[in-house]
């Protein structure tokens, strides 16, 4: 029952989002570009790969929890609800949620669209009876639900950590706008990756292969291949480093000489040393997520974690306070 949208059939221009981030980002002092603008089609398969690393824990030992929680979620949210996953991916870990849950429906939201319809087309292979409805989106953007769920009570699924993608004040946005998307009487699942040991978090985010690596370096492929840019790749490395002071696993591209490039007409240049921040990915403990949720509109039911405490999946339902807010 996987269901495209008339709008998966035109043809896509470069996003005024990503020209606008980028030119943006590079003119900044730190330079910075969004994580979002990761997830072309080669970003999004290399993403898989880094989540199938041995140092990466946290997808193992997240689906591995999803698993042995499953049945108790199903039982606190019932049956009937349509599921919305933002940043839905691959929809990896998803199966095992709707085998548990007795969803009404299903609605997938990614900003790779070739890489969504391929995750919806297998999901519906597998669950033929459940509607699917794969919607293209930023989900950091607001953006309106499939009318076909309309009266379905909504389950946010958002796991792999993605909040700790956003600055906390960001995350908050986020959080409150995933409320007022999903509507009043709506719950969500979230995961959250933990504070642990340093080298734990430092291999994760470099791996020994690589991959990792060239995830990062393959926003500077996509900046030369869709902003006309000249960017010599192979002037840049892979940079992690743990921030201490903020929580958060930093990645940067860093300038191993000193290089000018154009993108899009623009001139730029940085001098060997000079870093792009493309990522940052915050961790909390328990209590620190709990607060962030309630900042953001959410009251948490239940709280499930590994034994060996490295990540938490987090069940919250939307406070009464937040369904008034515009």
């Amino acid at each position: 029952m996987f269901q495209r949208s008339n709008d998966f059939d035109v043809a896509r221009q470069v996003s005024p989002a990503f020209r606008r981030d980028v030119l943006g980002g590079l003119t900044l002092r730190p330079r910075s570009i969004p994580a979002r603008w990761f997830y072309d089609r080669a970003g999004s398969e290399l993403f898989e790969a880094i989540t199938r690393q041995p140092e990466y824990y946290l997808t193992r030992t997240e689906r591995s929890l999803l698993t042995a929680v499953a049945r108790e979620v199903g039982s606190l949210t019932g049956s009937g609800r349509a599921v919305v996953e933002f940043g839905s991916g691959s929809s990896g870990k998803t199966p095992t949620l709707l085998s548990e849950i007795s969803p009404g429906a299903y609605v997938p939201v990614d900003i790779s669209g070739d890489f969504l319809r391929e995750s919806a087309q297998k999901l519906s292979d597998q669950f033929s009876t459940l509607p699917i409805y794969p919607l293209e989106n930023d989900f950091t953007e607001p953006f309106s639900l499939p009318p076909q769920i309309d009266g379905m009570p909504r389950l946010g699924f958002f796991p792999g950590s993605t909040i700790g993608n956003f600055l906390v004040p960001d995350a908050v946005d986020l959080l409150r706008r995933m409320g007022r998307i999903l509507g009043r009487g709506s719950m969500l699942l979230i995961g959250v990756d933990r504070i642990k040991k340093v080298p734990t978090l430092l291999s994760a985010y470099d791996d020994s292969q690589g991959i990792t690596a060239a995830f990062n370096l393959n926003l500077l492929h996509r900046i030369n291949r869709e902003l006309l840019g000249s960017i010599p790749v192979d002037a840049f490395s892979h940079r992690v480093l743990w921030n201490d002071a903020e929580a958060r696993i930093e990645m940067h591209l860093q300038a191993k000489r000193d290089v000018a490039f154009t993108i899009d007409g623009h001139a730029f240049s940085m001098a060997r040393g000079e870093t792009i921040h493309t990522e940052n990915s915050l961790k909390y403990r328990s209590r620190d997520a709990g607060v962030l949720l309630r900042a953001g509109g959410w009251i948490p039911a239940a709280n499930w974690t590994d034994e060996e405490e490295l990540v938490s999946l987090i069940l919250a339902v939307r406070a009464e306070e937040t369904a008034s807010t515009p």
